[in-house]
């Protein structure tokens, strides 16, 4: 599979690596341009490459956004339209600014922005340390570390935990981009902390409660 990556900080970089290890191929991309990416591009080997910003859009059939949240604006709309965009964000109102949300979730927010983008709010509830070393494709799932899913679309939802799956680690679905989304923002108890599978879907029935 194609996978555009817009950001190269840690959560970027890291699921590039994870994601060609798994096999697939990577755009990155960054707002200072793809000088700046190419010995990253180089240290992960053939199957990645450094692109723009539109690039890294065009290319990936899934895009991982992984960027400041206050920059959501920058991104492209028409090229991510009908593409799966995988949500890494999380926002932080000292590093972002003050953001009315208008009751949305940053996933929502982010969806009503990329105009027929299938927005999957993921990868952003593990440091980015733990997301590097904690992946175990041969244990069973229950046992493997937990990234949590949200999302209004199924099949994209289903294509994004095959793709968590594929790393090493344990989709669970948190439900919809309010729902779900509420579940996986700053704050949660979901985020942060470390949990195997199993451990997850329990941690996420007590939330929901909360």
């Amino acid at each position: 599979m194609r996978i555009g990556i817009i950001g190269s900080g840690n959560i970027g970089e890291t699921a590039a690596r994870l994601f060609v290890r798994a096999g697939h191929e990577v755009a990155l991309s960054n707002s200072r341009g793809p000088q700046t990416l190419r010995a990253a591009a180089a240290a992960l080997g053939p199957a990645a490459r450094a692109a723009t910003v539109d690039e890294a859009a065009a290319f990936g059939e899934v895009v991982l956004v992984a960027i400041p949240f206050g920059r959501y604006e920058s991104l492209p709309v028409a090229p991510l339209k009908g593409k799966i965009v995988v949500d890494a964000n999380n926002y932080f109102p000292r590093r972002d600014g003050e953001i009315d949300l208008g009751g949305r979730t940053t996933g929502e927010v982010l969806a009503g922005h990329l105009t027929g983008a299938r927005v999957v709010k993921a990868f952003n509830t593990m440091y980015y340390e733990t997301l590097a070393a904690g992946g175990a494709p041969q244990a069973p799932p229950d046992e493997r570390l937990a990234l949590f899913v949200a999302g209004d679309d199924a099949a994209a939802k289903a294509v994004v935990s095959r793709l968590i799956e594929e790393i090493g680690f344990a989709p669970v679905d948190t439900g919809s981009l309010h729902e779900g989304g509420r579940l996986q923002e700053m704050g949660s108890p979901l985020i942060g902390e470390p949990v195997t599978g199993a451990a997850a879907r329990a941690a996420l029935q007590s939330a929901r409660r909360q």
